[in-house]
């Protein structure tokens, strides 16, 4: 008897979510996505990637305008998001760890509020190291013995560029860092023209636009941020790219043991909320839980879209979006780095990097 009434109130839970979420409609209405870069990153180029299906299968098929809003690494587009954001679901912002960071470490400058956002949904993805030809690397194994001086191009150093700059720390390279491009675009096209021989995409940009370069020898991958295994540690290759070693994997060849210490956990630390959400929509803090309810339910539609699930084999190599209470809970509870890992990155991007908090 028990058994029969919970069976009742499941369904009797499952109709009501079911009408809570009918109850939502975006009809007539324009969805602005907020992306604090340029186009031409995996930000932008994931926010384009879904807005068809978000226009399809949220409830009254709103328009979704993607918006880039670049500027001091991000933080330019989220102070604004701030400011201007609307608590009815008609307001996102689209980014990365390059947002997180600063608002974790207490960067000057941020006014976004980033730990009350509400989570809309997150799209995961990896990242993927690659140099060129012309330092004489072949493979990860070859790192240390560039026939050139290493020079990596990013955005800013407390930005999505943090775990890629931490794998050197990590590996122990003697890399120079040119900051202060205004997206991943830039920076790609700066390694494509020859001024930086090292560099950094997420997989979306990766598996589009990098690939065919390595196809064309014009390009040497490396390895890539990794993935986290069953205990949580991230050890394990990344599915994205199964054919590359992970940073942990890399180590282990170079030095014969596996990474430790305090540089290895601000990696980790980093690295593992970078890849798992890497692409989080934010909304207003006084979005409704029903709001929620229904981008999470549009999420779920989403991944089991036939068209979704073959262009995401090619874009992100089948990465599925997460939704819902569980993802919200463990995005906000990653915003919290220990002491020690936070005081080891304060110090690192203030005496190297010219960081100012």
């Amino acid at each position: 008897m028990i058994r029969n009434k919970l069976k009742k109130l499941a369904v009797v839970g499952t109709a009501f979510f079911a009408l809570e979420a009918a109850a939502v409609d975006f009809s007539g209405k324009t969805i602005e996505i907020v992306v604090p870069f340029s186009p031409g990153g995996a930000t932008f180029v994931s926010a384009k990637f879904l807005e068809p299906y978000l226009e399809k299968h949220l409830p009254g098929n709103p328009d979704i305008n993607v918006v880039d809003r670049p500027g001091g690494g991000s933080i330019l587009g989220a102070n604004w998001f701030e400011k201007n954001a609307k608590s009815d679901g008609t307001t996102i912002l689209f980014t990365t760890s390059s947002t997180a960071n600063p608002f974790v470490l207490g960067k000057k400058g941020v006014e976004y509020r980033l730990a009350d956002y509400r989570i809309a949904y997150s799209h995961p993805f990896s990242a993927v190291a690659y140099t060129s030809p012309g330092t004489g690397i072949k493979t990860a194994k070859d790192v240390k013995n560039s026939k050139q001086p290493l020079v990596y191009g990013g955005i800013a150093a407390a930005a999505s560029d943090l775990p890629g700059l931490l794998s050197f720390e990590v590996l122990g390279l003697d890399v120079k860092s040119v900051l202060g491009f205004k997206g991943r675009g830039p920076a790609r096209l700066a390694f494509a023209q020859g001024e930086t021989n090292l560099d950094y995409q997420f997989t979306p940009v990766y598996l589009t636009q990098v690939v065919p370069s390595v196809a064309e020898g014009k390009a040497v991958p490396l390895w890539t941020g990794g993935a986290v295994d069953s205990e949580g540690k991230l050890r394990k290759r990344d599915p994205i790219a199964p054919e590359l070693p992970s940073v942990y994997e890399v180590h282990k060849q170079l030095y014969g043991k596996e990474p430790s210490g305090i540089k290895w956990q601000a990696f980790e630390a980093i690295a593992s909320v970078t890849y798992a959400y890497g692409l989080t929509a934010y909304m207003h803090p006084d979005t409704s839980q029903d709001i929620l309810d229904v981008f999470a339910k549009a999420a779920n539609d989403i991944n089991n879209d036939p068209a979704f699930q073959a262009e995401s084999k090619k874009v992100t190599n089948g990465a599925r979006l997460s939704a819902g209470p569980e993802t919200e809970k463990a995005i906000k509870g990653a915003l919290k780095p220990s002491p020690e890992v936070k005081k080891y990155l304060v110090d690192l991007l203030t005496s190297k990097f010219g960081v100012k908090f």
